[in-house]
């Protein structure tokens, strides 16, 4: 987003005008009251963006608006995305496709001999869902005790206290359908406390950093944050060489944009795979919803398709709709050879 709010007003009202030009508005079938719908659009947009916007911390905004159907939903974006507006008959989704897993739904553990706390990371910044913080004997408890009976005293603190936190982290971590987690400690107490995780919590921790002892959310966030990217990038990596494989054997994999709408349009695909610059036009079935490069008529059911300029957009809800992934590609330029799309298939 703009660094400020007369930035974002002129970027706003550029993109709308644009938007209000497009083939998406001055289509010839578009009947009387759709045409006086997306009019009221428009000035709610408007209005929307020119009373002041409200960021809180957001660094990009999706607002989605279709008052005919009595949708307006508005989206606070934890990353940067590109200036684009669009008018058609769906929702654009392609932008936010590499937002989706950058980190959200992560936990933080943080623990030390002390702490015990467990945050999410959700929309950018890190919520705390679990506080088991506990006081630990200090020097001045000691005592009668020798000095060794006393150290063995509180490693036997530590001990239980570091299960408190980790049956925490599990409870949170089954609650939450099993997220990846990182884990915020110093060195010392790493091993101590990986011997007390759960097996399944244990395979969930994709890195451990180590932080101040008082760090607060803003403190943790910029520290697991390359952790979580790098993991990110791993499963990336996993998924374009996987995908190299299969289409090398020329198996479950398919590249370049006839082949991968073709698959999209028969639910073949079990992840789409594209680079950020992929996009172009293609064809679309009114009917039944089926995609192409070229094909003016559908071959199912001999209906005219309709002309369409966002053929990335076809590609990533036909997936879905058929309960394929979508990734974004962004760390590797494996698909420049293949005009930036491919999929790894079912069958």
């Amino acid at each position: 987003m703009s660094p400020t709010a007369g930035d974002t007003a002129m970027r706003v009202q550029s993109l709308l005008d644009r938007a209000a030009k497009s083939h998406g508005t001055a289509r010839a079938e578009l009947a009387h009251e759709v045409r006086e719908g997306l009019k009221a659009d428009f000035e709610r947009l408007q209005r929307f963006f020119g009373e002041g916007l409200d960021r809180d911390g957001a660094h990009g905004l999706a607002v989605f608006a279709a008052g005919l159907d009595g949708e307006w939903r508005v989206l606070p974006l934890s990353s940067f995305v590109p200036d684009s507006a669009r008018v058609a008959d769906d929702f654009l989704l392609a932008l936010l496709v590499p937002l989706v897993g950058r980190g959200n739904g992560a936990l933080v553990a943080v623990v030390n001999r002390e702490q015990g706390r467990v945050l999410v990371l959700s929309d950018g910044r890190l919520d705390e869902l679990v506080d088991r913080t506990e006081d630990a004997p200090s020097r001045h408890d000691q005592g009668g005790w020798s000095q060794a009976r006393f150290q063995r005293h509180i490693e036997n603190v530590a001990h239980e206290h570091y299960k408190r936190v980790a049956a925490e982290l599990e409870r949170v971590f089954r609650r939450l359908e099993r997220p990846r987690i990182v884990v915020a400690c110093s060195e010392d107490v790493r091993p101590e406390f990986a011997a007390v995780l759960q097996s399944e919590v244990a395979d969930a921790v994709v890195g451990w950093v180590a932080v101040e002892q008082h760090a607060g959310p803003p403190e943790l966030l910029e520290a697991v944050q390359p952790i979580l990217e790098q993991w990110r990038a791993g499963c990336e990596r996993e998924l374009v060489e996987r995908w190299r494989e299969e289409t090398g054997r020329k198996a479950r994999g398919v590249a370049g944009w006839r082949e991968t709408l073709e698959a999209a349009s028969d639910g073949r695909v079990e992840t789409l795979l594209y680079q950020d610059d992929a996009n172009r036009g293609a064809f679309r079935c009114p009917s039944c919803g089926r995609a192409s490069v070229d094909l003016e008529t559908c071959p199912l059911d001999g209906v005219k398709t309709d002309s369409r300029d966002d053929g990335l957009d076809l590609a990533i809800r036909l997936t879905l709709a058929h309960g394929g992934d979508v990734h974004a590609v962004e760390h590797r330029r494996d698909l420049d050879p293949v005009e930036v799309i491919g999929a790894i298939l079912r069958f």
